[in-house]
């Protein structure tokens, strides 16, 4: 009875005091949300006092809801297992709907494992490790940014400045090693950039700890660090590094959104030792909400916790913010109450521990979709979850400068890198002004040699031959080696070009004679820093290590014996032409001959006779036009025009036949004994190769292995041409087109370069991969090249080519070929067979009564063509007083044969010419009486 007394005195006490605000509170069910912190941290505290905010301004604007969060916090201190106990108590004594926490990844895994037991909810706003996703853990959900989407800004940054070798600095923690795979990759594909080293620095490593590790960094060459950790022990390390000297120019210092998202709230003393530091962060854009939500969390954290100094929230408090207001808002749709959890049934064991005894929130599922369907205008901007991960629409970098850390760019996934971010499309390109450390303003080069590092230890090959390109000798005196030769020189002449020192040494490798792979590979070992010699580019090779760009002539070749000149042949007037140039002209004579022959034939007496004078006429006339000693005369204009372009054709054929033979016959030739590939493969002769050289696997794939031979120097490999396969040499030697030029220039005039032109890249020296030194040393060897040192350089080891005569790369034979003069024989053949073709048009068109009456009297097609063969042909079989009666009886004397009055008399006892004269009027009267 004095309960139920007291509590109505309680109820009138609110409704008189607090009016309908009261009412609606104490209609409005609660529901249990616990809130795990670190309140031994400022961030912990922070956090609390925005979630606290959160959730009274949630329901201030909202009084008429049914449910209130009623929050529960519980202190992590800052481990993994004190959070884990935490929330063990949270979900067993209080049976919270949902958790918001905890603050690290670390803590958050153990609490996410207990989430999905009991199907909880686990909102966490400032774990921000990849590790943790909904894909692996049911009900979590990211209300930040994780690390892994600053990833492709960053690389995006280092692609814009050109570095190509980023060593990552990163907490030795989940937090800190869970973004290592994202960042080598987006390095690697993003911005052709590699990892050569990871340093990992230890959470709570001392200053000793940190100097350490900064030591290992000045002596490397690579210059661009991205540092990865919390706020606190990443000033701890600029503070050191500033110490050290390593905040000087040429260094590069990038900061994930770990120490970027707190870099507003660092002292001056923190911020002078990070001057040039870029640093990259969520955009968040600048709003009166947040202005109005700064002023008042001040003074709300100043009644939290009055014994601390009050500061301005970082972006983790609008995340928890957001956060604490989207588990309102779903709690509110869902109409949660403080149902129990459905409880295991007890076992009876003994040993049975808390874990065993946690329930089952019966809402749990409903909960978590209705948080991750959560949409709204937060103080971080939209909040928005997409597979339980807030999505984050862009990435701003800050550059200190003085005391403040000011915009200097933007990223976005489609707009990648603008100086400024507009709401439809990217601004400007690229990135403002940067102030680099030392306070530098060019861009470092991101790599620099350590001055108190160790020289550049550069393998050259020693070889007994060839040793014009790399040479090495031993002085007796001082037992010193010395290191000379051609590449030795444009390396040497391309370091020169270089606009920094570089320190190396030369340390003669024996073994590579035996395969200059061997030598390839140290370097890939690490048993070198690079290979300077002559060593060819090949795709092989350049899969574990990196080549510079050559700086030779490329190309694999063959070198041959010369023969002498061949004036002796006795059928050397042949050689001028080809076989199908012999061939062609001798169809074209003919087929000139036939139609000569063709139009002439039924008109021209001196083309008419017995069939052995016919021929004869025609070949004669035909092969006379070569020499141009025709007598035969032409009636026909037809036949002029045909003969007049094949008269030229003829002068064009012949004055090139006399040109070729002239040289043939007066200077001296030397060709060489081998044309090609087909011929060595049709004789199996032997081959010779270098020693060591790529060139014996290639041909390992073109020949029998048994008839490959080596050799190691240029006198070996004119002792083996001069003797050949039969005397126990070889008949040609397969090596790369530089050596060959080399050993040409000292055997100038008894060996020649023939055959195709096997493709390589050329020399180019060797260094790792992603070795910095790539890019300039290639950049410098085209300086070199393109000048006049590369011609000095060769002259002085290689000799002046000038004094030996030029060596073609490829010796054909010197005969003229048919496709020479394929337009003459085209350009005759059509004008002739136009010529045909008009005079067999004429010629059935003045006898179509004849063939007709001819054609009628046979039935099967070749019959009427063997007719109408013979009425073209027997025409001059026929004698001369022959007569024929047309459909008016006149009769017709046949006018053609050799007994006609058109025939010229081939004895003069015939009759003179004046006969001819009085039978050609006859005939023009018979062709009167003719016509029908």
């Amino acid at each position: 009875m004095e309960f139920l007394i007291l509590r109505f005195f309680i109820i009138f006490f609110l409704l008189w005091f607090a009016g309908e605000d009261a009412v609606v509170w104490a209609q409005q069910r609660p529901v249990d949300v616990g809130v795990i912190l670190n309140a031994r941290t400022m961030a912990g505290k922070r956090s609390q006092t925005s979630i606290s905010m959160a959730v009274d301004d949630f329901y201030a604007g909202h009084g008429n809801y049914k449910t209130r969060v009623a929050l529960h916090v519980r202190d992590s201190g800052g481990g993994a297992v004190e959070a884990a106990s935490a929330a063990v108590e949270l979900l067993k004594n209080v049976e919270v709907k949902s958790i918001i926490g905890p603050l690290t990844s670390g803590e958050a895994a153990f609490v996410v494992q207990l989430a999905n037991k009991t199907q909880v909810p686990v909102v966490c706003f400032s774990a921000t490790s990849p590790a943790l996703s909904l894909a692996h853990n049911r009900f979590f959900l990211r209300a930040t940014i994780s690390d892994s989407a600053q990833v492709p800004a960053i690389a995006a940054l280092v692609r814009h400045f050109g570095w190509r070798q980023v060593v990552p600095v990163y907490e030795d923690s989940d937090y800190g090693a869970s973004i290592l795979p994202y960042l080598v990759d987006a390095l690697r594909d993003g911005a052709d950039a590699r990892v050569p080293y990871r340093s990992v620095v230890a959470s709570a490593a001392s200053d000793t700890e940190l100097d350490r590790e900064l030591y290992k960094l000045m002596t490397m060459e690579t210059r661009v660090f991205v540092v990865h950790m919390v706020s606190d022990l990443g000033v701890r390390l600029f503070r050191r590094a500033n110490e050290l000297g390593m905040m000087a120019a040429g260094y590069v210092w990038i900061a994930t959104d770990g120490i970027t998202n707190a870099i507003d709230l660092l002292g001056v003393d923190d911020t002078e030792v990070m001057q040039g530091v870029i640093g990259v962060r969520p955009y968040i854009r600048s709003s009166k909400s947040i202005s109005d939500f700064t002023a008042r969390f001040k003074r709300r954290f100043r009644i939290d916790h009055p014994a601390d100094k009050p500061t301005d929230p970082t972006f983790y408090q609008l995340w928890a913010y957001d956060a604490a207001w989207a588990v309102a808002m779903a709690v509110e749709k869902t109409e949660l109450i403080n149902s129990a959890f459905r409880r295991p049934e007890s076992s009876g064991n003994s040993y049975s521990t808390d874990l065993d005894r946690l329930g089952v929130n019966p809402s749990g599922l409903a909960l978590r979709d209705a948080i991750s369907a959560a949409r709204f205008h937060g103080l971080a901007g939209e909040f928005r979850l997409l597979n339980g991960e807030l999505i984050s629409p862009a990435f701003e970098f800050v550059n200190v400068n003085g005391s403040t850390a000011g915009p200097i760019g933007y990223w976005t996934p489609t707009n990648g890198l603008s100086k400024q971010l507009a709401s439809t499309n990217s601004g400007p390109a690229g990135l403002m002004s940067v102030l680099w450390p030392g306070y530098a303003g060019a861009v470092p080069r991101g790599w620099e040699i350590p001055t108190n590092g160790k020289k550049l230890r550069i393998a050259v090959p020693v070889k007994q031959g060839f040793d014009q390109f790399v040479k090495v000798e031993t002085d007796p005196t001082t037992n010193r080696r010395r290191v000379t030769g051609y590449c030795i020189d444009v390396f040497e002449a391309v370091v020169r070009e270089l606009p920094y020192a570089v320190r190396f040494e030369y340390i003669p490798f024996e073994n590579s004679s035996q395969s200059y792979d061997l030598l390839v590979d140290q370097v890939f070992l690490r048993n070198f820093d690079a290979v300077v010699g002559d060593t060819t580019i090949l795709a092989s090779r350049s899969e574990h290590v990196e080549f510079t760009m050559p700086y030779t002539e490329s190309g694999v070749s063959m070198v041959v014996p010369m023969r002498g000149s061949n004036n002796k042949n006795i059928w050397i007037f042949l050689l001028p032409l080809t076989k199908e140039l012999w061939l062609g002209s001798l169809c074209f004579f003919i087929f000139t001959g036939f139609v000569v022959w063709a139009i002439e034939h039924r008109g021209n007496a001196e083309f008419s006779g017995d069939l052995p004078n016919q021929l004869g006429t025609t070949f004669y006339f035909a092969f006379s036009t070569l020499v141009f000693s025709h007598k035969e005369n032409l009636t026909s204009n037809l036949t002029r025009l045909a003969v007049v372009i094949w008269f030229f054709v003829v002068l064009i054929l012949t004055s090139s036949y006399t040109a070729s033979l002239t040289s043939m016959l007066t200077v001296q030739q030397l060709q060489p004994t081998v044309a090609g590939m087909s011929q060595l493969n049709k004789t199996q002769v032997k081959i010779g190769y270098q020693d060591g050289s790529f060139v014996q696997a290639m041909l390992q794939q073109m020949f029998p292995v048994i008839n490959l031979k080596n050799y190691s120097t240029p006198d070996q490999y004119a002792e083996a041409l001069r003797n050949g396969s039969a005397n126990g040499g070889v008949d040609a030697i397969f090596d790369e087109i530089p050596y060959l030029k080399l050993f040409l220039s000292e055997h100038c005039t008894d060996f020649t370069m023939v055959g195709p032109t096997y493709k390589t890249d050329g020399f180019g020296f060797v260094f790792p991969l992603g070795s910095p030194l790539v890019p300039d040393i290639s950049r410098a060897i085209l300086s070199v090249t393109e000048g006049e040192k590369m011609g000095q350089i060769e002259k002085a080891w290689f000799g002046d080519p000038s004094n030996c005569p030029s060596q073609s790369n490829n010796l054909n034979s010197s005969s003229l070929t048919f496709q020479s003069f394929g337009g003459l024989f085209l350009i005759t053949g059509a004008v002739s067979a136009l010529a045909l073709l008009l005079f067999l048009t004429k010629f059935i068109y003045q006898e179509w009564d004849e063939l007709r009456a001819a054609t009628r009297r046979h039935s099967s097609m070749w019959k009427k063509m063997v007719a109408v063969a013979k009425l073209y042909y027997n025409v001059d079989q026929q004698p001369s007083a022959s007569k024929r009666e047309d459909d008016g009886g006149v009769e017709l004397p046949y006018l053609m044969g050799p007994q006609s009055p058109l025939s010229t008399p081939s004895d003069p006892s015939l009759g003179d010419r004046s006969s001819y004269d009085t039978a050609s009027e006859d005939m023009a009267g018979s062709e009167t009486l003719r016509a029908r």
